[in-house]
């Protein structure tokens, strides 16, 4: 390791990352020219040597174990597939004639929530779609029965996209939408339908749903009641590092207002049953690199998670050398990304999550949704 290290700061004080690599390592903030170069960089074991001192440092002044890799214990629940939106890079909507269109009652959910969820899990996922038939009421109902169920599991559900369109058929403003769902049971909302926040991007692949301005105006607010959130960035859809680079410092000022922001996570598109071609997909070299450069850019965002339903096992554990103390968790029955053709599995027992964290030299500890401790092996 020694060795390792010797060469890469040797490396990096001879070549034109060097003053990055001087604000990283006394904790000044990276501009977007930073970023940028980061991007253009062929120099990708100094961007993560970088990336990994960045993530080392913060955790010191969090008095956290350096050595930390967070996953929790969760359950995905999708509702509905029915969805009003034409997202271009979606695979998992679906009309209401379509024969593999489905809708979860109210009844039916619940039986779900009794019978298939294990009891001891930790958080429960929900995302689903923009079904006009499911409103705030069909919500409401869902999350206090859910809190019933299980009492000491943590609700995360609804992204800023359904927050919006909740709102808007139920006839409220969003701030009482959120308050409702809160005092029903909502704990925290995901961070999905960021995508990138370019609105050219948007109106090329997403022209109907919010803007970026206003996904991050929900979060804002959402942070203000005391409801925090993840936050992402879709990439593979066209967009160019300048759009990365804007979407993070956006995402970044947010945070300097609300620290409310708990985990950022990459996420790359797959083209399997979309309307997209696969023209734009991203390489295992950009993948690295969005974990590491947003690592370094978003200094005020606790912790990056690689998901490694999207990106598989193997390399969700190379992420952990570059920037990565999340793998996010169990994640029982993931169907969004599955719907667009991943490979991957669609869970991990506790086992086998301990296991391939430990094979990287690091140390798996069990989290809630708000990264409350709950035991390190």
């Amino acid at each position: 390791m020694s060795i390792i290290h010797e060469y890469i700061t040797k490396n990096l004080a001879s070549s034109n990352l060097h003053d990055i690599f001087e604000k990283v390592a006394h904790n000044q903030r990276l501009s977007k020219e930073d970023g940028l170069r980061l991007y253009e960089s062929s120099e990708l074991l100094s961007i993560g040597y970088m990336a990994n001192l960045a993530r080392i440092n913060r955790l010191k002044q969090d008095n956290e174990a350096a050595n930390y890799v967070y996953w929790i214990n969760n359950h995905h629940l999708n509702l509905t597939n029915i969805c009003e939106g034409k997202c271009k890079f979606c695979a998992y909507r679906k009309q209401e004639s379509d024969n593999d269109a489905f809708l979860l009652s109210l009844d039916q959910a619940i039986e779900y929530i009794e019978t298939k969820i294990d009891k001891n899990i930790k958080e429960i996922h929900i995302v689903s779609a923009l079904n006009p038939k499911c409103d705030l009421d069909y919500y409401i109902n869902l999350l206090k029965n859910c809190r019933k169920i299980l009492p000491n599991t943590h609700i995360q559900a609804f992204t800023a996209v359904e927050i919006e369109y909740i709102a808007r058929i139920s006839g409220l403003t969003i701030e009482q939408t959120l308050k409702e769902l809160k005092d029903a049971g909502l704990g925290s909302l995901p961070g999905g339908g960021a995508e990138i926040f370019s609105p050219s991007i948007r109106e090329r692949v997403c022209p109907e749903k919010i803007s970026g301005e206003k996904w991050l105006e929900i979060m804002e607010l959402a942070h203000s009641l005391g409801i925090k959130s993840n936050a992402t960035m879709l990439s593979g859809i066209g967009e160019s590092y300048e759009d990365k680079i804007e979407h993070m410092i956006a995402l970044r000022e947010t945070q300097d207002k609300t620290g409310g922001f708990m985990t950022f996570i990459p996420l790359f598109c797959h083209y399997e049953n979309t309307e997209l071609d696969n023209y734009d997909d991203v390489t295992g070299i950009d993948i690295i690199k969005d974990y590491a450069i947003s690592r370094l850019m978003l200094d005020n965002i606790p912790h990056i998670k690689a998901f490694w339903i999207q990106i598989g096992i193997k390399l969700a554990q190379i992420t952990l050398s570059f920037g990565v103390d999340d793998l996010d968790g169990t994640v029982i029955e993931e169907k969004i990304t599955h719907s667009a053709g991943a490979r991957t599995g669609q869970a991990l027992s506790k086992n086998e999550l301990i296991h391939l964290i430990k094979k990287t030299g690091k140390t798996p500890v069990e989290r809630d949704t708000v990264y409350n401790i709950i035991k390190v092996y």
